[in-house]
Formats: C-alpha cells, sequence, structure tokens
C-alpha cells in the first residue's frame, strides 16, 4: 500500500492579503447596488434610499465576517503523491487530485490579484467535477507551486485519464 493517497485535512492557509481580495470583490459588487439605490431615490423615490442604507451595512458586515470565514476554512497542500484542497462556506468540499491525474497546470492572476501580489493555481484532471483550484496564494508562491506541480507530475507514472 505504499503511495496510497488518502482525503485528510490540507495542513496550509492561503496568503492573508486574500482577506484583502475577497473585501475589494465584494466592494465592487455592493457599492454599485448601493450607489444606484441612493440616487435613485434621491431622484424619484426617497424610500430607496432607506434600502440604499440597509444593502450598505448588509454588505459591509457580509464584506468583514465572510472573508474572515473562508480564511478559517479555506486549505491547501501537495504532496509528492496529490493536491489537496478544502474550501466552501456552509458546505464544506475537500479534494485530491492524485499526481497521476494531473492533466494541466495554470495560473491566473486578474488586476486585483496582481495589485495585491496574488495568484490562483488551477490543476486540471481527468475527473468530471472539474479543475481543482487554490485561489488567494502569494503570486511567487504560485509560480514556485505550478513548476514544482509540473516537475513532480512530469516524473509520475500514469496516463492522467
Amino acid at each position: 500500500m505504499g503511495n496510497t493517497v488518502r482525503l485528510r485535512p490540507p495542513k496550509n492557509q492561503l496568503n492573508r492579503r486574500c482577506l484583502l481580495w475577497w473585501r475589494a470583490r465584494t466592494a465592487l459588487v455592493v457599492a454599485p447596488i448601493v450607489a444606484a439605490l441612493a440616487f435613485i431615490g434621491f431622484l424619484v423615490a426617497p424610500v430607496l434610499t432607506v434600502f440604499a442604507g440597509i444593502a450598505a451595512a448588509a454588505g459591509l458586515a457580509y464584506g468583514v465576517l465572510m472573508p474572515m470565514w473562508w480564511y478559517r476554512v479555506h486549505r491547501w497542500e501537495v504532496t509528492d503523491t496529490a493536491v489537496y484542497t478544502r474550501t466552501g462556506y456552509f458546505w464544506q468540499e475537500s479534494r485530491i487530485a492524485p499526481m497521476s491525474r494531473i492533466q494541466t497546470v495554470d495560473t491566473v492572476r486578474g488586476p486585483l490579484q496582481q495589485l495585491l501580489r496574488l495568484a490562483t493555481v488551477t490543476v486540471t484532471t481527468a475527473s468530471a467535477k472539474g479543475a481543482v483550484r487554490i485561489a488567494g496564494l502569494d503570486a511567487e508562491l504560485a509560480a514556485d507551486l505550478a513548476a514544482e506541480l509540473t516537475r513532480i507530475t512530469h516524473a509520475t507514472p500514469g496516463d492522467a485519464t
């Protein structure tokens, strides 16, 4: 049973800058909604300004609290035999991608991630469930991780199907 891959909790946390990334993404969704409600409320129906205030308070609470929760839940780890991830909010999902099943390794850095020096590593496998993503890594660590995964998968026997 030497190289048995078992489901277990991953050890590594994401980079703490991912908290800022998640909060900024929340603000980019909430702020236009609040602004539109406030503007329309100012011009047409003053009651909408109340809804703008409620939306602003709810968005602020969500933007402050949820990223802290996500940071506590989201984990990742890479070993010589597999990539382990845990993600989720209320329903948590743990995934394993055995090295022999990995087909491609990609890194992605959107504009906010670039600003915060973060990146996402996407590990594509032959699984119908889809790719395994590790979002919120330091950009330099993500590049090193992608190179390491490429090296390990190249040396791992199997046909990735």
